[in-house]
Protein backbone atom coordinates (compact mmCIF):
# COMPACT_ATOMS: atom_id res chain seq x y z
CA UNK A 1 0.00 0.00 0.00
CA UNK A 2 1.07 3.57 -0.72
CA UNK A 3 -0.90 5.60 1.72
CA UNK A 4 -3.56 4.27 3.77
CA UNK A 5 -3.21 2.36 7.24
CA UNK A 6 -2.99 -1.44 7.69
CA UNK A 7 -4.39 -2.72 10.68
CA UNK A 8 -2.56 -5.82 12.01
CA UNK A 9 -4.90 -7.83 14.47
CA UNK A 10 -1.88 -10.51 14.93
CA UNK A 11 0.56 -7.82 15.98
CA UNK A 12 -2.41 -5.79 17.42
CA UNK A 13 -0.83 -2.58 15.73
CA UNK A 14 -1.83 -0.21 13.09
CA UNK A 15 0.47 1.41 10.98
CA UNK A 16 0.00 4.36 8.90
CA UNK A 17 2.03 4.24 5.57
CA UNK A 18 2.45 7.46 3.47
CA UNK A 19 4.47 7.43 -0.05
CA UNK A 20 5.02 3.95 0.52
CA UNK A 21 7.00 3.69 4.08
CA UNK A 22 5.77 3.44 7.34
CA UNK A 23 5.59 7.02 9.03
CA UNK A 24 3.54 5.86 12.48
CA UNK A 25 3.02 2.36 14.42
CA UNK A 26 0.25 2.51 16.78
CA UNK A 27 -0.53 -0.43 19.51
CA UNK A 28 -4.26 -1.34 19.03
CA UNK A 29 -6.77 -3.28 21.06
CA UNK A 30 -9.21 -5.31 18.23
CA UNK A 31 -12.31 -7.52 19.44
CA UNK A 32 -12.44 -9.83 22.39
CA UNK A 33 -14.17 -12.27 19.79
CA UNK A 34 -11.45 -12.53 17.10
CA UNK A 35 -11.81 -11.62 13.70
CA UNK A 36 -15.06 -11.99 11.63
CA UNK A 37 -17.31 -9.90 9.46
CA UNK A 38 -20.99 -11.03 10.46
CA UNK A 39 -23.29 -8.96 11.90
CA UNK A 40 -23.70 -9.09 15.63
CA UNK A 41 -20.65 -11.41 16.19
CA UNK A 42 -18.14 -8.88 17.98
CA UNK A 43 -15.63 -9.51 16.15
CA UNK A 44 -13.00 -7.24 14.13
CA UNK A 45 -14.04 -7.44 10.49
CA UNK A 46 -11.21 -8.22 7.36
CA UNK A 47 -10.29 -6.78 4.58
CA UNK A 48 -10.33 -4.28 2.87
CA UNK A 49 -12.19 -1.00 3.92
CA UNK A 50 -11.64 2.63 3.96
CA UNK A 51 -12.46 6.13 6.56
CA UNK A 52 -16.16 6.87 5.73
CA UNK A 53 -16.12 10.27 8.35
CA UNK A 54 -14.08 11.59 10.86
CA UNK A 55 -15.90 12.72 14.13
CA UNK A 56 -14.99 14.43 16.77
CA UNK A 57 -13.02 17.45 15.54
CA UNK A 58 -12.44 19.84 18.14
CA UNK A 59 -13.66 18.17 21.00
CA UNK A 60 -11.72 18.19 24.30
CA UNK A 61 -9.44 14.87 24.80
CA UNK A 62 -11.78 11.77 26.47
CA UNK A 63 -15.19 13.69 25.08
CA UNK A 64 -17.49 10.62 25.56
CA UNK A 65 -19.34 9.57 21.98
CA UNK A 66 -22.83 7.85 21.84
CA UNK A 67 -24.40 7.08 19.02
CA UNK A 68 -21.47 9.03 17.07
CA UNK A 69 -22.73 12.40 18.76
CA UNK A 70 -20.77 14.13 21.70
CA UNK A 71 -22.83 13.64 25.01
CA UNK A 72 -21.35 16.18 27.00
CA UNK A 73 -19.32 14.44 29.32
CA UNK A 74 -15.68 14.16 29.84
CA UNK A 75 -14.49 10.66 30.44
CA UNK A 76 -13.66 10.61 34.39
CA UNK A 77 -12.42 7.65 36.87
CA UNK A 78 -15.31 8.31 38.56
CA UNK A 79 -17.88 8.53 35.69
CA UNK A 80 -16.45 4.90 34.90
CA UNK A 81 -17.47 3.84 38.77
CA UNK A 82 -20.81 5.42 37.96
CA UNK A 83 -20.78 2.89 34.95
CA UNK A 84 -18.77 0.12 34.70
CA UNK A 85 -20.47 -2.06 32.35
CA UNK A 86 -20.19 0.98 29.51
CA UNK A 87 -18.62 0.53 26.40
CA UNK A 88 -16.47 3.85 25.79
CA UNK A 89 -15.86 5.96 23.02
CA UNK A 90 -13.34 8.19 22.85
CA UNK A 91 -12.19 11.42 22.24
CA UNK A 92 -12.56 10.89 17.77
CA UNK A 93 -13.56 8.51 15.55
CA UNK A 94 -12.85 7.01 12.68
CA UNK A 95 -15.68 5.20 10.67
CA UNK A 96 -14.83 2.90 8.86
CA UNK A 97 -16.72 0.84 5.52
CA UNK A 98 -15.52 -2.16 3.85
CA UNK A 99 -14.87 -2.21 0.24
CA UNK A 100 -16.05 -5.84 -0.30
CA UNK A 101 -18.89 -6.57 -1.12
CA UNK A 102 -20.35 -9.90 0.15
CA UNK A 103 -17.25 -9.86 2.65
CA UNK A 104 -17.05 -6.72 4.70
CA UNK A 105 -19.70 -4.75 2.66
CA UNK A 106 -23.71 -5.25 2.46
CA UNK A 107 -26.04 -7.87 3.84
CA UNK A 108 -25.38 -9.59 7.36
CA UNK A 109 -21.68 -8.06 6.97
CA UNK A 110 -21.42 -4.53 6.66
CA UNK A 111 -18.82 -2.97 8.70
CA UNK A 112 -20.79 0.39 7.76
CA UNK A 113 -23.76 -0.74 9.40
CA UNK A 114 -22.10 -2.79 12.57
CA UNK A 115 -20.37 0.57 13.20
CA UNK A 116 -17.36 -0.41 12.98
CA UNK A 117 -14.78 2.23 14.17
CA UNK A 118 -11.32 3.15 15.05
CA UNK A 119 -11.86 5.17 18.74
CA UNK A 120 -10.10 6.44 21.62
CA UNK A 121 -10.68 4.22 24.99
CA UNK A 122 -10.10 4.86 28.56
CA UNK A 123 -6.40 5.88 29.44
CA UNK A 124 -6.23 2.87 31.52
CA UNK A 125 -6.92 0.43 29.14
CA UNK A 126 -4.57 -2.11 28.04
CA UNK A 127 -3.39 -1.85 24.12
CA UNK A 128 -1.79 -4.65 22.09
CA UNK A 129 -3.90 -7.20 23.60
CA UNK A 130 -7.91 -8.10 22.38
CA UNK A 131 -10.69 -6.48 24.61
CA UNK A 132 -13.23 -4.74 22.10
CA UNK A 133 -16.74 -5.25 21.14
CA UNK A 134 -15.43 -5.22 17.34
CA UNK A 135 -13.86 -1.67 16.69
CA UNK A 136 -10.25 -0.46 17.19
CA UNK A 137 -9.44 0.87 20.20
CA UNK A 138 -6.40 3.51 20.79
CA UNK A 139 -5.19 5.57 23.11
CA UNK A 140 -6.25 8.93 22.88
CA UNK A 141 -3.03 10.88 22.30
CA UNK A 142 -2.16 8.16 19.65
CA UNK A 143 -5.49 8.76 18.07
CA UNK A 144 -5.55 12.44 18.25
CA UNK A 145 -2.15 12.21 16.46
CA UNK A 146 -3.26 9.76 13.86
CA UNK A 147 -6.65 11.74 13.38
CA UNK A 148 -4.63 14.77 11.97
CA UNK A 149 -2.68 13.09 9.40
CA UNK A 150 -5.99 10.60 8.01
CA UNK A 151 -8.48 11.79 5.16
CA UNK A 152 -12.37 10.60 4.07
CA UNK A 153 -11.66 7.51 2.16
CA UNK A 154 -8.35 6.68 3.19
CA UNK A 155 -7.91 2.96 2.79
CA UNK A 156 -7.84 0.94 5.58
CA UNK A 157 -6.65 -3.26 5.26
CA UNK A 158 -7.23 -4.93 8.42
CA UNK A 159 -5.43 -8.23 8.04
CA UNK A 160 -5.48 -11.27 10.52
Amino acid sequence: MNQGINIRLDQQTLELVQGGKLVRRYLISSALNGAGEQYGSECTPRGKHSIRLKIGDGCPVNTVFVGRRPTGEIYSPELAAKEPDRDWILTRILWLRGQQPGYNRGGRCDTLRRYIYIHGAPDSEVMGTPRSHGCIRMKNNDLLELFNLVYNDMPVDILE
